[in-house]
């Protein structure tokens, strides 16, 4: 059986925050909430944090703030803003991904956490090579990417 992925939520909003700490936990998340950016600093330093999921408008430091000094700390960890105002889009520019609160459905937030853990673990055929370095190579010698391009 895989190890459950840890998401840190954020939300000043206690019964927002036990909602969504409850959906995420019986889908098999393994949560840590809080309703302090501050406290969410404190445990994200900590590690094991798969994704973090935090309101956008929070008194003290906003969602962007904390967005910013948790990518500071490590880039790879993926930040889904959430916030009921739709005006606060705008100011949600440093997060992997934005979603209005309460226009946008439970399994709409489900399937971007998805999609946001997944591109944090690359592509399956990745762990493959490296789990078989002799085929590794075959299997990446001639891919190429849109955009990028491949050194010979």
């Amino acid at each position: 059986m895989r190890p459950k992925k840890t998401i840190l939520c954020v939300d000043d909003n206690e019964q927002a925050l036990s909602v969504r700490k409850f959906m995420l936990e019986t889908r098999g998340y393994r949560v840590l909430g809080t309703t302090t950016p501050e406290e969410a600093l404190e445990i994200f330093c900590r590690g094991g944090i798969d994704l973090v999921l935090s309101d956008l408008v929070m008194p003290r430091m906003d969602g962007n703030e904390l967005v910013q000094r948790m990518k500071e700390l490590h880039p790879e960890v993926p930040v889904m803003l959430i916030s009921g105002s739709v005006k606060a889009f705008e100011r949600a520019n440093r997060a992997d991904a934005f979603l209005p609160k309460g226009a946008c459905s439970a399994a709409e937030i489900l399937d971007r956490i998805r999609l946001l853990i997944a591109r944090k673990r690359g592509p399956k055929k990745a762990s493959f090579a490296a789990s078989n370095p002799a085929h590794g190579e075959d299997v990446f010698a001639h891919q190429t990417m849109p955009g990028i391009a491949v050194a010979s």
